[in-house]
């Protein structure tokens, strides 16, 4: 089931009654959950908790419609036109929930339970908590989308030879990549694939020029590379992103290309390649689509550490976990659904995307 983003504000009376309920469950069902960042968490449940393990510390360097498809038409975000393009395997209304645990200080927090967490779907507990788990080792499905505008041309090669060192170090036996550039227009230059050497290829044949299109970009990665994708088992959808943000060119509007991501499943990166002292309104997009698919935006402070970016994002997706549960009340009626997952120990900050899209029912 797909996610998306959307602000809900509930005061402690109306949704601490039910994490309340739902840490008492938890000793029978395994849970995870976010409340309202607001309010003060839920009591601590009745088993006590794991002490959990940290782990090194991890520094984060720090409109239109939508593009034309393949055959010319111009698809539109939320369009039945083509009843294909959102189509949703759904599991008995399973909803899989992929979240990092952190402490104040950004290091990832491993060994936590079911029962550290409290969990609202859409203002209510889930029905049932089916499976929670540490996924070190779901398998990733990942694509490095490089920026080849000609605003980057000068830092272009050394992100390139970080591309490349991230695949060799983060992809394992049944792990699968893509690699693609976009100025005005996306480049596939390789499709998935385990082989490093056809990756590397692929990053090699990119080169940088023309405008910035990076809405376009995400709205049409996500529709035809990651929602398209037929797996049997659970895997990891992420993009990482390499841009300065500054989106000159698209058709799609930011909130076009979010909803897409959140529809795909797919947990966003960015790394920021302005390095300059002051701040621009590129790195407030990079950041806006980050956290509202459950990612992290990473601002380096000279070029040299866009390498850091990588590792970074590395070391979270092999520290994540994954909960798996049925929400209360579901309907498929293509609604909007918000999740709020929550530590119930105050000092670890849980990070996960805020939403998703129920499917809607088929006729």
């Amino acid at each position: 089931m797909n996610r998306v983003t959307g602000p809900v504000r509930m005061n402690r009376s109306s949704w601490l009654p039910n994490v309340v309920f739902l840490a008492a469950a938890l000793a029978a069902a395994p849970l995870c959950a976010q409340a309202p960042t607001t309010s003060p968490p839920a009591p601590a449940p009745a088993a006590a908790p794991t002490t959990p393990q940290t782990q090194p510390a991890q520094t984060p360097a720090a409109q239109q419609p939508a593009p034309a498809s393949a055959n010319g038409q111009q698809p539109q975000p939320g369009d039945d036109a083509n009843p294909d393009a959102y189509k949703l395997v759904v599991r008995v209304n399973e909803v899989n929930l992929i979240f990092t645990v952190t402490d104040k200080k950004g290091r990832f927090i491993t060994g936590l339970k079911r029962e550290n967490f409290g969990l609202l779907d859409d203002g209510r507990p889930p029905v049932a908590v089916l499976r929670f788990s540490q996924q070190t080792n779901l398998p990733l499905r990942v694509g490095i989308m490089l920026d080849t505008s000609s605003s980057i041309r000068q830092r272009f090669q050394f992100e390139q030879d970080s591309a490349i060192e991230f695949l060799l170090q983060i992809l394992h036996r049944n792990d699968r990549a893509f690699v693609e550039g976009f100025d005005i227009e996306t480049d596939v230059t390789q499709g998935f694939t385990n082989n490093i050497d056809l990756l590397n290829q692929g990053i090699r044949k990119l080169r940088p020029g023309g405008g910035t299109a990076l809405y376009d970009a995400l709205y049409k990665t996500c529709r035809d590379q990651m929602l398209t994708l037929k797996e049997d088992g659970a895997v990891r959808r992420a993009l990482i992103v390499v841009s300065d943000g500054d989106d000159n060119y698209s058709r799609a509007q930011q909130s076009d290309a979010i909803k897409m991501c959140q529809r795909a499943e797919t947990i966003v990166y960015t790394i920021s390649t302005n390095i300059s002292p002051s701040k621009d309104k590129g790195d407030e997009v990079l950041r806006t689509i980050s956290e509202a698919t459950g990612g992290m935006p990473f601002f380096p402070t000279k070029i040299e550490d866009v390498a850091i970016g990588f590792r970074n994002i590395q070391e979270e997706l092999r520290s994540q976990y994954s909960l798996v549960y049925r929400p209360a009340d579901f309907k498929q009626d293509g609604a909007f659904r918000t999740i709020y997952l929550q530590a119930l120990d105050q000092r670890y900050h849980v990070r996960a995307s805020k939403g998703y899209f129920a499917p809607r029912a088929t006729p």
